[in-house]
């Protein structure tokens, strides 16, 4: 029964999270105040449920089955939990111990290879399966591949920065965090962040580049119609990716993580529809209203 599968797998998440997690990274030199530590363990448990649902919808509706399934949910796991936010964290997060980005990726990759593999056997997708893989979903030339990544890219830096500014940026809390102010429009906010950050702009483009490549093993494994990765790929970015915000760290307030997490869901949720709908669903819609 799916219900109780989804309970063994949350409770493995969790378990195994908070093993990797004690194992390699350094305890606070603090500790943790029993109503603190209460909340920390109900975030986990949270963390660990809606996890735990996304990649069930991930495994159970793929086309692929076996090692590859196992190799797949492992790379777009690790990409969207660990590398694409740790790339922001290297970035932004100046007050980082020495060695504990690396350690994170670590954790990351370990716990993403242990959790992929028993999700894929817990849930009766460890044996291969003869089954097409859609790969006409992607079928594209050269030349429309870099116009539809061209169009991917603008479309993110369009979401990354105006989210980022209409949302984060106008809390209190997040410009006195990272020791800014508001210059009081969007136009003046770019112009600031071209200045004073330079390489947010073509790090950002390669963050676009990324998420690509992580949505389109998704897209291709996905059974159904393609709004059906649509929603896997939207789920990632904005679930799995996010969720994290909800668990209490000593280097990122919490006003300033909820503020991070309703700015990131949202606009990863819709980049991820989008992503997908241009790869493949401007496509079909194309044909659909061509041969009605």
């Amino acid at each position: 029964m799916i219900v109780v599968r989804v309970a063994i797998l949350t409770t493995l998440y969790f378990l195994c999270f908070a093993a990797v997690s004690a194992a390699l990274i350094p305890p606070p030199s603090e500790q943790l105040a029993p109503a603190e530590a209460g909340a920390t363990l109900i975030a986990l448990v949270a963390v660990s449920f809606l996890n735990t649902v996304v990649l069930t919808y991930l495994i159970l509706r793929s086309r692929w089955a076996g090692w590859k399934l196992i190799l797949t949910v492992f790379f777009v796991f690790y990409g969207v939990m660990t590398v694409m936010g740790q790339i922001e964290t290297a970035f932004f997060v100046t007050s980082l111990p020495p060695g504990m980005l690396s350690r994170l990726f670590l954790v990351g990759a370990i716990f993403a290879a242990l959790f992929s593999s028993v999700a894929v056997l817990i849930l009766g997708k460890g044996r291969a399966e003869r089954m097409g893989d859609l790969r006409n979903r992607l079928n594209m030339s050269i030349g429309e591949w870099a116009g539809k990544i061209s169009i991917i890219v603008i479309a993110y830096l369009v979401l990354y920065f105006t989210f980022g500014y209409f949302i984060a940026w106008k809390s209190a809390a997040v410009r006195a965090y990272y020791g800014g102010t508001d210059p009081g429009s969007f136009l003046a906010q770019m112009r600031t962040v071209l200045r004073d950050t330079p390489l947010l702009l073509p790090l950002q483009v390669v963050r676009a580049i990324l998420w690509t490549a992580i949505a389109v093993p998704v897209i291709r494994m996905m059974k159904g119609r393609w709004w059906e990765a649509g929603l896997a790929v939207a789920l990632l970015f904005s679930v799995v990716m996010n969720s994290q915000l909800l668990l209490p760290n000593p280097y990122m307030p919490p006003a300033v993580r909820m503020v991070h997490l309703v700015e990131t869901a949202t606009s990863n949720f819709l980049f991820g529809w989008l992503i997908v709908f241009v790869l493949c669903g401007w496509r079909r819609s194309e044909r659909e209203q061509a041969h009605p």
